[in-house]
């Protein structure tokens, strides 16, 4: 079996489900209760500017086509985001960031993104998490992390034209990496390797910390983009 089949056919292998059965079991997961407390907590007190919104206040799956070559992979929702949204990204200061980016590379249809029902459209590219609710100050635990990435891991294996991989941030470079059975090598930058028949990128993540201070910019995060979708 081709290096490429072989790891689908390793992901897959006692799931037998579909994108539809899976999200079902993302959202309706209630196996941390730390994080479940919290971003139920987080849609009931709700902020200021956002008090007339219904929250979202589940677990978010993966936003765009299953046929996807390209997989973003992030870190966890924002607590007021998609977290708010019930999608990836959308919402907040990060997704807008990286929105951008997306529509000036082309992979997207609108360059900002506020709701599930805003028309975006995602083009050969997906975006999921290893930890899919949102946690207290952006801050999965490990054993947290750990009891998800599950889902990440399944998710992979139902996109079968998924050749590229770009990870935004070291913790989920942490995270993603060994669902290929790959450890991961230093987090940086620009990095790539090859792991499981995919070609993996390192990416800062998108977060207002790096953007607003510069340490990431927009050109740097196209350029990863770019050469992640090949």
């Amino acid at each position: 079996m081709s290096g490429r089949r072989g790891l689908l056919f390793g992901l897959l292998l006692g799931h037998g489900s579909n994108i539809t059965e899976l999200d079902e079991r993302i959202t309706a997961c209630r196996a941390c209760p730390r994080l479940v407390a919290w971003r139920e907590q987080v849609a009931v007190e709700k902020r200021a500017a956002f008090a007339d919104q219904e929250y979202w206040g589940k677990p978010v799956p993966g936003f765009g086509p299953m046929d996807a070559s390209l997989l973003l992979v992030g870190l966890a929702p924002a607590a007021h985001g998609a977290n708010r949204t019930g999608r990836m990204f959308t919402g907040d200061p990060s997704g807008d960031f990286l929105f951008r980016a997306l529509y000036e590379v082309g992979l997207a249809s609108q360059s900002s993104a506020w709701s599930r029902d805003d028309g975006m459209e995602l083009h050969g590219v997906r975006m999921a998490s290893p930890v899919r609710c949102a946690p207290p100050e952006n801050k999965p635990t490990a054993e947290e992390r750990d009891r998800c990435s599950p889902f990440l891991r399944e998710e992979i294996g139902l996109m079968p034209n998924l050749r590229s991989v770009m990870v935004l941030g070291g913790f989920g470079w942490k995270a993603f990496l060994p669902l290929l059975g790959v450890r991961p090598p230093k987090f940086g930058h620009g990095v790539e390797v090859e792991a499981g028949g995919l070609r993996v990128f390192g990416c800062y993540h998108v977060s207002p910390h790096n953007t607003y201070t510069g340490r990431l910019t927009q050109e740097m995060l196209q350029d990863v983009l770019k050469r992640a979708k090949g």
